[in-house]
C-alpha cells in the first residue's frame, strides 16, 4: 500500500494537469504554443509536451500549421452528452435575447466552489461589435455579474473565501434588485448584467448579457433577461 502511494499521487497530478491544460486551452482566444502553456501550467516545456502529445493521442487537441495547440475535435463527443437538455433549452431564449439587444447572451454555471464556467453563449446576427464568449470560459464568482447572480442564490457559508465586505454588500444590493451588474471586472472594458437562474438537479446558474455598452437601461435589461430565465425554467419542466 505504501510503495504504491506515490504512483497514486504522481497520476493524480498527471491528471490534473492535463485537465488544466485543457481548460486554458479553452479560456484563451487563441491558439497557444508548447512554451506558452508550459508557462501557464508552471511546468518544464518537456512536460507540457509529454501532456499534450498523450492529448493529442485522444483527439482532444490538434496542432494548426503554426504548430501551435488548440482544442481538438475529440472533445465534441464528450462534450455531446453534458447538460444537454439544458444547452438546448436555453439557446433559443439566449439568442432570441442577443438578437434583440444586439449583443452576446450567455448561461454561466457555478463548477466548484471559486469558479463559474459559460455553458452555452449565443451572439447577435447583426451587430458593430460582436464580444466573443467561448463555452468552457471560466472566471472567479466573485468577479462579474454572472458569477455575481449566482452568489446571490448562495448562502454565506458557500461563498469563496476571497468574499470580503465589499462583496457582502454588494452581493445584499443585488438580492435587493433582483440583479448583478459589473464593469471592468473580468475583461477590461465590458459590462454585465445578469439574473439568477435556478433549476432543479442542475448546479447555481445565471443568464447574462456583455457588451461594451449598453443600448437600454440595465433594469430594463435585467428584466428581459428575467423573463428568459423563466420561460427556460417552464421549458425545463420546473
Amino acid at each position: 500500500m505504501t510503495a504504491d502511494t506515490p504512483r497514486t499521487q504522481t497520476g493524480s497530478q498527471t491528471l490534473s494537469r492535463g485537465i488544466r491544460l485543457l481548460e486554458i486551452l479553452a479560456s484563451a482566444e487563441r491558439n497557444l504554443s508548447i512554451d506558452e502553456l508550459a508557462a501557464e501550467l508552471g511546468v518544464h516545456r518537456s512536460v507540457a509536451y509529454r501532456l499534450l502529445r498523450t492529448l493529442e493521442d485522444h483527439g482532444l487537441v490538434a496542432r494548426d500549421s503554426a504548430g501551435r495547440i488548440a482544442l481538438g475535435t475529440g472533445l465534441a463527443a464528450l462534450a455531446s452528452g453534458v447538460a444537454r437538455d439544458l444547452q438546448q433549452l436555453a439557446l433559443p431564449e439566449l439568442t432570441d435575447v442577443a438578437n434583440e439587444f444586439g449583443m452576446t447572451c450567455l448561461l454561466a454555471v457555478q463548477v466548484d466552489a471559486d469558479e463559474a464556467a459559460t455553458l452555452v453563449s449565443a451572439a447577435p446576427r447583426q451587430s458593430m461589435a460582436v464580444v466573443s464568449y467561448r463555452p468552457g470560459h471560466r472566471h472567479p464568482l466573485t468577479h462579474g455579474g454572472p458569477g455575481k447572480a449566482i452568489l446571490a442564490t448562495l448562502p454565506e457559508t458557500a461563498w469563496p473565501d476571497a468574499a470580503g465586505d465589499a462583496l457582502r454588500a454588494e452581493i445584499t444590493e443585488t438580492r435587493e434588485r433582483g440583479y448583478a451588474i459589473s464593469h471592468d471586472e473580468v475583461v477590461p472594458s465590458l459590462r454585465s448584467v445578469a439574473v439568477p437562474l435556478t433549476l432543479p438537479g442542475q448546479p447555481p446558474a445565471s443568464i447574462a448579457v456583455i457588451h461594451v455598452s449598453f443600448p437600454r437601461p440595465e433594469a430594463e435589461m435585467a428584466a428581459r433577461l428575467t423573463a428568459a430565465a423563466v420561460a427556460i425554467r417552464r421549458a425545463y419542466g420546473a
